[in-house]
């Protein structure tokens, strides 16, 4: 089953609205810093090397444990514990949009986790992307390395769905990067596996500008 549960957490079909942010993207695209598919891959392999994902993709082994541990207890030291990990990592977001969007993604994915009987023990629905994805892996047993890879190769997949919508590449070419891109996805998974999150830097300053300047445009595909 957990092949399966994997298959499903990673589709970009997922009903949590992660298709409707471009996280920056719409923006790179505006001032035409990302324009192709060259330039595309080399934004997507930037955001993997250094990006803010890195943070949140090293964490999701100690979000795993604490979600285990306030399953087990169901007290109020284990859930002090994953609401530090939410706060932690939504206070490391500096934009409201982001902010936001993670909010909202999170709701939504414990929102149907909770309708397939997969209720969190305290009941709260007030957690952020990371955490619900956390929920989630242990929803379907999957292993560390599987919510680990998860995470990122979900990650790149909504980001190239928002470029079929921006740039002039096709459907082929998205599958092609993503694929490319496959190898980059296995070996940060397995390097992040054993990292402390809070020793990590992230160095995506300009993904940091676009999401916070996204509002700004004109037009609007993607939400704010």
């Amino acid at each position: 089953m957990s092949t399966l549960g994997l298959l499903q957490l990673v589709s970009p079909s997922l009903p949590v609205g992660a298709f409707s942010y471009s996280e920056g993207l719409e923006w790179l695209v505006h001032k035409k810093k990302v324009t192709n598919k060259s330039s595309l891959s080399e934004w997507l392999s930037s955001e993997l090397l250094r990006g803010q994902i890195r943070l949140e993709a090293a964490s999701q082994t100690y979000i795993r444990t604490a979600l285990k541990n306030h399953l087990d207890s169901k007290d109020q030291k284990t859930l002090l514990i994953i609401k530090e990990w939410d706060s932690w990592l939504l206070a490391l977001r500096d934009s409201v949009e982001i902010r936001k969007q993670y909010k909202q993604m999170g709701k939504s994915l414990i929102d149907l986790l909770s309708n397939m009987g997969h209720v969190l023990p305290c009941k709260t629905k007030d957690f952020s992307w990371p955490i619900a994805w956390g929920w989630a892996g242990l929803f379907w047993s999957l292993s560390e390395l599987e919510v680990t890879q998860g995470y990122l190769y979900s990650w790149v997949a909504n980001q190239l769905s928002a470029a079929l919508r921006l740039i002039p590449i096709g459907p082929t070419e998205a599958q092609y990067l993503q694929f490319s891109l496959l190898p980059l996805i296995e070996s940060q998974a397995k390097d992040l596996l054993t990292k402390d999150p809070h020793n990590l830097w992230t160095g995506d300053l300009g993904a940091t500008l676009a999401q916070a300047s996204h509002s700004e445009l004109y037009s609007k595909l993607f939400r704010t």
